[in-house]
C-alpha cells in the first residue's frame, strides 16, 4: 500500500467519523438531550471532515483553534469553500467551547440545532471537494 493510498483511507476514516457524529448529534436531538451534546457532536462532525482536508497539507495541530485558522486562511480565504462554511465551523467550535468549559452557560436548541444541518452541508462540500481534486 503507497502512501497515497494510505492518506486516502485515512481520509476517508475521518469523513465516516464526521459522519458518525453528525448522525449522534441527530440522535441526541431527537432524543431531547442536552443541546451542549448537540453542539458537541455538530461542532465534531465539522472538525472530523477539516481533518480529511489536512491529511493532504503540509499543516499538523494538536489544538482545536490551529485547526481552525488554518482551515480560514487556505480553504475559505483562497476561496476553495464559501464563507459560510468556515463561519458555521467557528460559531460551533465558540458555541462547544461555551457548553464544554464555561460555568453556567445554558444553550438553547435555538442555538444550536442549526448547526446540525450546516454540519451536514460542511461534510458534504469537502466530500464533493475531494472528490472534485481527484483525491477520493
Amino acid at each position: 500500500m503507497t502512501s497515497e493510498d494510505k492518506k486516502k483511507g485515512l481520509a476517508l476514516y475521518r469523513l465516516q467519523q464526521a459522519e458518525e457524529a453528525l448522525d449522534e448529534a441527530e440522535f441526541l436531538y431527537r432524543g431531547k438531550k442536552s443541546p451542549r451534546s448537540v453542539i458537541n457532536r455538530a461542532y465534531y462532525a465539522m472538525f472530523y471532515a477539516i481533518f480529511a482536508l489536512l491529511i493532504f497539507e503540509p499543516y499538523a495541530s494538536s489544538k482545536h483553534s490551529g485547526v481552525l485558522a488554518y482551515f480560514n486562511r487556505r480553504f475559505i480565504k483562497e476561496g476553495l469553500f464559501p464563507h459560510d462554511l468556515g463561519e458555521a465551523a467557528n460559531i460551533a467550535f465558540e458555541l462547544r467551547q461555551r457548553g464544554d468549559y464555561k460555568e453556567h452557560v445554558t444553550l438553547t436548541y435555538e442555538q444550536v440545532v442549526p448547526f446540525i444541518e450546516k454540519a451536514r452541508s460542511f461534510i458534504e462540500a469537502v466530500r464533493r471537494y475531494l472528490h472534485n481534486q481527484s483525491i477520493i
